[in-house]
């Protein structure tokens, strides 16, 4: 097992619900990653997840460029719905490429580059991310059906190889806007992402 046995644990009062926070260490990369949680991660129901990537640009200071931060309040909105669920909030800036590379990548962006090409050219893939480590957590919680929230049919796959079934996906579109269109629609037409935008006025 790649993270530490005992994960630190405690109560985690939000705006959006009475929650658990609990803190896995990443041993191989020596990342502290995070489950948030709300009720009974035993269900009845397959477990609301979303797998959530940080992205310190669009979840701290609600950066328009990209839909990160609209996404997570929309999951923890639906966990509290639902009244139980998890956010798995793994440290994955920049699609796994981090964050000093990522602005390196809006540079070649604000040049006229979709995300795609700038990864590429500073020698990155399109999407770095590995859910390994998510699969681990979920596990860990006692979670092994999910229904997860999410727009990226590569996080199913993923969860599917390591383990985690995948019930149900729902769909979570969020924050999008005129200066992120051109962004999503990337995502949709080279990524396969799964992203119904509707048309601008």
């Amino acid at each position: 097992m790649d993270i530490s046995e005992v994960p630190s644990q405690a109560k985690l009062p939000t705006y959006f619900g009475d929650f658990e926070i609990r803190v896995f260490h990443e041993k191989s990369t020596g990342l502290d990653h995070v489950a948030l949680t709300l009720g009974s991660m035993s269900g009845p129901d397959p477990v609301l997840t979303r797998m959530h990537s940080e992205c310190l640009t669009g979840d701290v200071f609600s950066s328009l460029r990209c839909d990160c931060g609209p996404q997570l309040t929309a999951s923890l909105v639906a966990i509290a719905k639902r009244g139980w669920g998890v956010v798995l909030y793994l440290r994955q800036e920049g699609r796994g490429i981090g964050l000093h590379a990522k602005i390196q990548a809006y540079n070649l962006q604000d040049k006229g580059m979709d995300t795609v090409d700038a990864n590429r050219m500073l020698g990155h893939p399109d999407d770095a991310r590995d859910y390994q480590i998510a699969s681990t957590m979920l596990s860990t919680l006692g979670v092994q059906e999910v229904c997860l929230l999410s727009n990226n049919p590569d996080k199913l796959v993923q969860l599917s190889k390591y383990g985690i079934t995948v019930v149900d996906r729902l769909p979570l579109v969020a924050g999008v806007g005129e200066e992120n269109r051109e962004y999503l629609a990337t995502k949709v037409e080279r990524m396969g992402h799964l992203i119904e935008m509707d048309e601008p006025d």
